[in-house]
């Protein structure tokens, strides 16, 4: 198909032109519009128009009870972004016994969900991931049993398929293992590396999504991260509200703000590197978008390699030194069974963060002044 390209210039000439005399008053706008010479490009015919799916109704079974509404209606979805998910919970299309309700409500057994009309694309255009990520997932695998399988994801790597993302770890692992009903059962950022909890079953997710929720328990997420100038705070517990529902220019952006919800995070120092960084451990104690980033900066030392709430100078003096990715790994994860037993899964830094961290400790130390 051949499409003609041109360029355009549109000008709006003042003063307005009064129309004749005689008839209704009204005012229009004359339009100039100049063309340049028209040329020919060969433009690709359009592959792959969307289908519509009908109506849905389904009722949440005993082993899917406890799920979030989010997680059911992408799982029954398919392929298509979570943003979509959202969009259409929250105009209300999807409905829970009639009811609207909020992406994060947890369904009962027997439950009655209505899942709308929505455009996906024909199951023979979604693909596969690739055999190279599929792989690398393989390979990331650090702990397996019955119920859950543990990752040291790779940074750069997302944990599922989104707005311009058609594959994530998710969906390479379902690549890998078809027979199995893999779900997430956290998420990490796209930049951060580490462990990384994906549930076998239904049962399991249940079981760490109530471990996550619940306040006094064992639940253990502990991340490494290299901080901006020297933290004077010793060990310190960040209690400060985010508001994860703020947009700049329409991109996500979270904020300490009054009205948030409650976040908690506790920042221990690990290692010193005099005035230009310090080598933290974060606990989480809650589980927000982007709060370690945010208490981070909150507290006036902000993640090196973090474009969006970091530190310009400090980031370009790390790049200087070799870091080309956020400095932010969770290195560990542990929780006790609610049956008996205990998970307890570590990792070390990546070599892409240890080698920064080697070459800020042989820098030598800047001359006190006399």
């Amino acid at each position: 198909m051949r499409r003609l390209s041109g360029a355009f210039r549109f000008e709006a000439r003042r003063p307005l032109t009064r129309p004749k005399s005689g008839r209704q008053t009204e005012y229009t706008r004359k339009t100039i519009v100049e063309t340049m010479p028209y040329i020919e490009v060969d433009v690709p015919e359009q592959q792959g128009a969307e289908i519509r799916t009908a109506v849905r109704q389904f009722e949440v079974t005993a082993e899917e009870a406890g799920q979030r509404l989010d997680n059911f209606v992408h799982k029954h979805l398919g392929d298509i972004p979570r943003s979509r998910v959202y969009r259409v919970i929250r105009k209300g299309e999807v409905r829970v016994n009639g009811h609207r309700a909020g992406p994060d409500t947890r369904l009962q057994a027997n439950d009655k969900i209505r899942i709308p009309p929505v455009r996906v694309r024909p199951p023979e255009e979604i693909g596969r991931p690739s055999l190279d990520l599929q792989e690398r997932m393989r390979k990331a695998i650090i702990y397996e049993d019955d119920k859950l399988l543990v990752l040291d994801k790779p940074s750069g790597i997302a944990v599922h398929g989104g707005s311009g993302i058609s594959f994530g770890v998710i969906e390479a692992l379902r690549a890998l293992r078809p027979e199995e009903h893999l779900e997430l059962a956290h998420r990490l950022d796209r930049d951060t590396s580490g462990c990384l909890i994906v549930a076998r079953s239904t049962a399991a997710l249940r079981i760490v999504h109530a471990l996550l929720r619940e306040e006094d328990t064992s639940f253990e997420k502990r991340y490494l991260t290299l901080l901006k100038g020297p933290w004077d705070l010793g060990k310190k517990r960040i209690d400060a509200p985010l508001r994860t529902d703020t947009r700049v220019s329409g991109e996500r952006t979270v904020r300490v703000d009054a009205s948030g919800k409650p976040s908690l995070s506790e920042f221990r120092p690990v290692q010193f590197f005099g005035k230009r960084a310090t080598l933290m451990e974060v606990s989480l104690l809650t589980g927000r978008t982007h709060q370690i980033r945010v208490h981070a900066a909150h507290a006036g030392h902000p993640v090196a390699g973090d474009e969006k709430y970091g530190d310009a100078e400090f980031n370009e003096a790390m790049s200087e030194l070799g870091l080309k990715r956020m400095f932010l790994h969770a290195h560990s994860v542990s929780f006790d069974w609610p049956e008996g037993g205990q998970l307890s899964v570590n990792t070390p830094l990546p070599p892409e963060l240890a080698s920064v961290v080697e070459r800020i400790e042989h820098l030598p130390r800047p001359r006190s002044r006399r």
